[in-house]
């Protein structure tokens, strides 16, 4: 049976916490929000903009994605591939599955990050303009009408509970990376403690 595996991607596909750190500390600084990177950190999984929101931050929302942004890209070498990542998805693709990536990380980044570790996708979905993140299922639901595939045989491999219930909105299976940066507050159904277990569901 042929699936769709949709792979959030800080956490999961990607180890990018100590540019996120770097990242931040620069926007805190310089716009002196004195929030630690903790802060910050524990609510990842959401659009920055809601992140900030969520921070009770006020000021200077469009400067700071933008500061962030900035040294994010300036630092991309500090983001590095979970290991296997580039061996499972080809296993996954050779077996006629289709793979794709569900993230709250702006577009820019994300597909600059995909080429840059020159990884393939049949869907790649971003918040935008009029494109809400997560945990609003949009991004999932865009990313089953683009492959066609219907939501029994898909799966959602993310890394906190905001993955979780954004699958759960849209109605297909989840399985919680274990390795990546969240909790849960409900158990998962399924689950892999590193990323090359994902092949426990390719059959």
């Amino acid at each position: 049976m042929k699936k769709l595996f949709l792979f959030d991607l800080d956490g999961v596909l990607i180890d990018s916490k100590k540019n996120m750190k770097k990242s931040w500390n620069i926007v805190n600084k310089k716009l002196q929000y004195n929030k630690n990177f903790s802060d910050y950190f524990s609510k990842i999984g959401i659009p920055f903009e809601k992140i900030l929101i969520e921070m009770k931050i006020k000021s200077n929302l469009k400067n700071a994605k933008k500061l962030y942004m900035q040294a994010s890209n300036k630092h991309e070498k500090l983001v590095k591939l979970y290991p296997e990542v580039k061996k499972v998805l080809n296993i996954l693709i050779d077996c006629g599955h289709k793979i794709g990536i569900v993230t709250s990380k702006d577009k820019s980044r994300t597909f600059k990050i995909v080429k840059k570790f020159k990884l393939k996708f049949s869907t790649i979905q971003c918040p935008g303009k009029n494109i809400k993140g997560k945990p609003n299922k949009d991004l999932i639901c865009r990313a089953l009408i683009k492959t066609k595939f219907n939501k029994k045989n898909t799966f959602y491999i993310g890394d906190t509970n905001i993955d979780y219930i954004t699958s759960k909105r849209a109605g297909v299976n989840f399985i919680f990376a274990k390795y990546g940066y969240g909790r849960l507050k409900k158990k998962s159904q399924y689950s892999i403690s590193k990323f090359s277990d994902v092949l426990k569901f390719n059959k």
